[in-house]
């Protein structure tokens, strides 16, 4: 499958009917394993990449350039549309622009471009959001530098956690005239800020880890709520399968790999695949 066709796979699952629970991924294995799961789709967020990148909290520390890379990664590895949180673009608007080029051009059906102050300015509080015209002001940049047409751009705020709902409501009123394909929540905790937001909007919503009471799939896509980021605990179960594998191996008290774990590894590494590669490239096929 190509860039293109899981970008207009993504363009289809906001179009739809359905509220979905995207795979949070960190890594080529990781998305492997979602498509063989089932999922419909991968998200990565920018505090997993943070994580997997520089082993770093979510300060925003990471380069373009970084994210990039591990996006190019995992979008080879699987046929499954795959957008991420490219958090504030990396800077300004013209930032935006060339995080939108790099991004589509390593693979990624779309992204959200959010309008919160970041990284941490000095000597002001965390989170605010910037002014609404610097907001429509990025994502009309990440419209303009998209050479696909069919590449996602995904407004987002977090104003109903910082600055309150009614702030977020005339976000959603301003940003969804920009022609974005979507509009991304986070911060929402009662199912009146849901509704409140979902009237507000026309566009598909996504909204971003609301408690687990308010996660009712059909209920949500009544409202036009198209994905739901459940959070992002497979990195963090990850590190604490390895944190404890390699406790157990450095008392030597570790048995063998059990034989699924081992099957598991074989299936998502392609190693029949790359068994046949070797057999087809690396022998000349002529018997001595």
């Amino acid at each position: 499958m190509t860039p293109n066709d899981r970008r207009r796979a993504l363009r289809a699952l906001l179009n739809g009917q359905d509220c979905i629970f995207p795979a949070s991924v960190f890594d080529p294995l990781s998305g492997r394993a979602a498509e063989e799961i089932g999922y419909e789709c991968l998200f990565m967020a920018g505090s997993v990449a943070s994580l997997v990148i520089l082993g770093a909290p979510d300060l925003v520390i990471i380069t373009l350039s970084e994210l990039a890379e591990q996006t190019r990664r995992i979008a080879r590895a699987t046929s499954l549309p795959f957008f991420l949180d490219a958090d504030h673009g990396f800077g300004n608007a013209l930032s935006v622009m060339r995080c939108v080029e790099e991004l589509e051009a390593a693979g990624l059906s779309g992204l959200t471009i959010e309008d919160t102050e970041l990284p941490d300015p000095f000597d002001k509080k965390s989170g605010m959001p910037l002014s609404i015209a610097e907001g429509v002001g990025k994502l009309k940049a990440a419209l303009a530098a998209r050479s696909d047409p069919d590449f996602v751009i995904i407004g987002r705020t977090g104003a109903v956690g910082a600055s309150g709902l009614e702030d977020a409501l005339a976000r959603i009123a301003a940003y969804q005239e920009t022609g974005v394909d979507a509009i991304f929540l986070s911060g929402l905790k009662t199912r009146e800020e849901i509704e409140a937001c979902a009237k507000a909007c026309r566009l598909p919503l996504l909204l971003g880890n609301i408690p687990e009471k308010l996660r009712d799939q059909e209920a949500l896509a009544k409202l036009g709520i198209r994905a739901v980021i459940t959070g992002h605990r497979p990195h963090a179960a990850s590190v604490t399968a390895t944190y404890e594998t390699l406790r157990a191996t450095r008392n030597g008290t570790l048995d063998p790999a059990p034989a699924d774990e081992s099957a598991m590894m074989d299936r998502l590494t392609r190693k029949q695949d790359y068994a046949r590669r070797k057999k087809d490239f690396l022998t000349s096929g002529e018997k001595s």
